[in-house]
């Protein structure tokens, strides 16, 4: 088949690069990135890092709200769908990039497969919630990632089409992870940042949702990760997005927070593995955070990767904005006297075994050629 695959931001990239081995040794693939993550520190680094191939076609639509970004995605998506000529229009996730994909394909009559279908957080709040839920009515293929993202189609009346195909992510964090397992990789990253760190000496964290960004919760969590660098230093690496709002909002975080730029797929591995617990409200730094078995405070009100947590034996906790929570939460999974002999252990036996997502979502395409 010949299919046009579309990205736009971070997460995104690491899943095309868990996909795009096995989908191109089956079939003719065009890759357009439509820019949403629009600066070289939040994707461009990543092209080199994770050996993905440059864009057949850039689309350079970054900034702007969420109709403006919608629209001229839109616009400069259409003219090359219908110069390519694809069968399948391939999207990834629940960002504007996947839903502009699947309206624009669907516009075309060029059938959809969504990767991550199913995903639901039941909040329609979330411009996430909206992106995924379009995005899996307008598609022909639905690859989920887990029984939970299947039974959420099949409740909304979606049967046809529905493979549940594992997780990519783990695909890739399965065949990089083993990279960070070494003291000395932290080594070589806290060297590179100029911050002292050391295994469980420090938490990681990271926070970019929309609902996030309002000054009321971004007030909220700057007191938690301020509570947490009262007990060990943490590191933040801060959206763009984010950071531009707490300077437009006047607020400031405790100076124990060490603020970086987002990082590349490696050395966030790195830093996650080898911290004393993540804060974090990223659906894949959640999922990263549950492979690597890596204590993980999630800082939203409620989570579509509800397996992780479920099955997380307790080391994975929705706590919201809930400041009082988070710090119980944070000196139950982290103690400070404990939390280094758990990091070092924890790194010494990582061993993740790939999912094999991308293998069978390239064979399902192939049976439908």
């Amino acid at each position: 088949m010949r299919i046009v695959s579309v990205v736009g931001t971070r997460p995104q990239l690491i899943k095309a690069a868990a996909l795009m081995p096995a989908l191109r040794a089956r079939h003719d693939e065009v890759f357009v990135d439509t820019g949403q993550h629009y600066d070289e520190a939040m994707a461009g680094a990543f092209f080199a890092e994770l050996s993905l191939p440059r864009p057949d076609h850039s689309l350079g639509v970054g900034g702007g709200g969420h109709a403006e970004q919608t629209a001229r995605m839109l616009l400069a998506l259409e003219p090359i769908l219908v110069g390519e000529r694809p069968d399948a229009v391939l999207v990834y996730g629940d960002t504007n990039s996947t839903l502009v994909g699947a309206l624009a394909a669907s516009k075309l009559g060029i059938a959809v497969a969504h990767v991550e279908a199913g995903l639901r957080s039941f909040d329609r709040r979330m411009p996430e919630e909206i992106n995924r839920v379009v995005a899996d009515h307008l598609s022909r293929w639905l690859f989920a990632p887990t029984p939970a993202a299947v039974a959420n189609l099949t409740a909304e009346g979606i049967t046809s089409g529905v493979l549940e195909v594992g997780d990519l992510m783990q695909d890739l964090a399965s065949r990089v992870g083993g990279q960070a397992r070494d003291p000395a990789a932290l080594a070589a990253v806290a060297s590179g940042l100029g911050l002292p760190l050391t295994p469980g000496g420090y938490a990681f964290a990271t926070v970019h949702r929309a609902e996030n960004r309002e000054p009321a919760a971004m007030r909220a969590w700057a007191f938690i990760l301020g509570d947490a660098a009262a007990v060990r230093p943490v590191v933040l690496a801060l959206h763009p997005g984010t950071r531009a709002a707490l300077e437009t909002a006047g607020l400031t975080l405790d100076p124990a927070v060490s603020v970086i730029a987002p990082q590349g797929y490696r050395t966030t591995l790195t830093l996650q593995l080898h911290a004393a617990a993540v804060l974090t409200d990223s659906g894949g730094v959640q999922r990263e955070a549950a492979w690597l078995r890596t204590p993980c405070l999630i800082l939203r009100d409620r989570t579509e990767w509800v397996e992780a947590v479920a099955e997380s034996g307790g080391q994975m906790v929705v706590v919201g904005l809930d400041r009082g929570r988070a710090s119980a939460e944070l000196a139950r999974l982290a103690p400070t006297a404990d939390a280094p002999r758990l990091a070092a252990e924890r790194a010494s036996g990582f061993d993740l075994a790939p999912a094999g997502a991308g293998t069978a979502i390239a064979a399902a395409l192939e049976g439908a050629a």
